[in-house]
């Protein structure tokens, strides 16, 4: 039986994915597979559902601009909503048709001789002639690496992996983490559990996020007059696109910004040393900054405490702090983010057998994060330097989208088949990356984070306006490239 043969594979069917198909679609492409290891679409909307989840950027924002959306219910969309936006987007754009779901990738290897992409899943084998990847970056889950953790006798999870069937009431439930995953589930587990300790390693900057339900006559209005809708999106995203002031253009724009948080602290914690405690010692924007008015207020409750010491040691029904102190604990859980790169990373290997993760191992490298040279008929969506810690990631998706869609037009339109970004291309845009990196508050700022590598450089982020970025990716530049037929 021959191999099942495709001309575009895309792997992921969150945002990334599901857009990608339909812009492909809108171009004329139409011999589209998406695969996907989980059972349903929607990427990190799908896996994560833990209490409380929802994103931290304006529903009006974080949404493709080719389908807004009037009826969100909250400033700040909610996990169980947005997972049906986007599954009402795939479904009216007749995306449903090109998923494979349930079907994990376990390797892809170009092949230079006939120049396609071997692709092996769970379900059975492929070749495609053009492989694009939206992984996307908050894939899997980041585990802390404790003494003792494996003889811990009581539940144990991950914010990514939410055991809904285990109840918390009563509990002593031990939080290792205060991300912004542990920011959002933290007020939510509170008022139920027996004793809440929080174990910090850094406390996060936490300002207002003024969250609430939309009026009906808001809803209204933009179904209405389009055009608000695109004004409130576009106040939005100037409001957020100023982050980046603090975060690559000077780091004294950040007074007003940390003010923002020491008020709120000062107003929700009235405990002087948990406040103390739970002040952050770095500048805001050298990591993630969170929005939230719940968590503050939660952390001040009698039945929760902050611990800062560290963790010495896991026991079978406790935890250990360096300081000496014994923490009895029924259930652990963590709030330690993802790893930096999704585990398909790994399994994708380009022209000399090297994958993309070893390649990152040795230093975050992509062209615009979109293309990765020695990985012929190859982009993909949010690669490193392809995310801004100062605006949506849709906004930066639908930028790469735009410019795959275009590259992969222009290579039919010329008759082209074979197409990678120079060697030389990439390293002077790393080399860009890098010197523009240098005096940012992410290298900056007194902090480590996901936003550095080990090495304390730019793990990824795009040191620049999104707007340029936006620029830079408008068209394909097809001299850049080496292609042929």
């Amino acid at each position: 039986m021959p191999t099942e043969h495709r001309h575009i594979v895309v792997l992921g069917a969150g945002f990334g994915g599901i857009g990608l198909t339909i812009k492909l679609r809108e171009a004329g492409f139409d011999d589209i597979v998406v695969l996907d290891r989980a059972d349903e679409l929607g990427g990190t909307w799908q896996a994560n559902t833990y209490p409380g989840c929802a994103c931290d950027v304006p529903s009006q924002l974080y949404s493709y601009s080719f389908a807004p959306n009037p009826e969100w219910s909250r400033t700040y969309g909610k996990q169980p909503e947005i997972l049906g936006y986007l599954r009402g987007v795939a479904e009216r754009h007749d995306v449903v048709r090109h998923l494979r779901l349930g079907t994990e990738l376990l390797a892809a290897r170009w092949d230079d001789e006939r120049a396609i992409w071997h692709i092996e899943t769970s379900r059975g084998t492929l070749t495609a002639d053009y492989f694009l990847a939206a992984a996307g970056i908050f894939a899997e889950a980041k585990y802390p690496s404790l003494p003792g953790l494996e003889t811990f006798a009581g539940k144990a999870f991950h914010s990514l992996h939410w055991d809904h069937d285990h109840d918390l009431t009563g509990e002593r439930v031990a939080v290792i983490g205060t991300g912004a995953s542990a920011v959002q589930f933290v007020p939510e587990i509170q008022p139920k559990v027996g004793a809440l300790t929080v174990f910090q390693r850094s406390a996060p900057w936490i300002v207002p996020r003024m969250d609430r339900r939309t009026l009906g006559l808001e809803r209204l209005l933009l179904r209405r007059l389009p055009l608000a809708q695109k004004a409130v999106r576009g106040t939005w995203y100037t409001l957020i696109e100023g982050f980046g002031l603090v975060g690559f253009v000077d780091n004294r724009f950040r007074h007003p910004y940390e003010l923002l948080g020491r008020l709120q602290l000062r107003r929700q914690i009235s405990d002087a040393r948990l406040r103390a405690a739970v002040t952050p010692d770095y500048m805001i924007g050298c990591k993630r900054a969170i929005f939230s008015d719940a968590y503050l207020p939660a952390l001040d409750q009698d039945n929760v405490e902050v611990v800062t010491d560290g963790i010495a040691e896991v026991r079978p029904h406790s935890i250990v702090t360096r300081a000496g102190v014994e923490v009895p604990v029924d259930t652990i859980i963590y709030g330690t983010g993802f790893t930096s790169l999704p585990t398909a990373f790994e399994r994708i290997t380009g022209r000399d057998g090297r994958s993309i993760a070893e390649l990152y191992t040795e230093r975050p490298q992509t062209y615009l994060g979109a293309a990765i040279a020695g990985f012929p008929n190859f982009f993909c969506t949010l690669g490193p330097f392809g995310a801004a810690g100062n605006q949506s990631a849709i906004y930066m998706i639908e930028s790469q989208i735009a410019y795959i869609v275009d590259a992969l037009s222009t290579l039919r339109a010329t008759g082209q088949h074979r197409v990678e970004v120079r060697e030389q291309v990439q390293d002077d845009f790393v080399a860009e990356m890098r010197d523009r990196s240098a005096d940012t508050v992410w290298l900056t700022g007194g902090c480590e984070s996901y936003y550095t590598t080990a090495e304390g450089g730019n793990a990824g982020l795009y040191p620049n306006w999104s707007f340029e970025y936006r620029r830079r990716t408008r068209r394909f530049d097809t001299a850049n490239y080496e292609v042929s037929a």
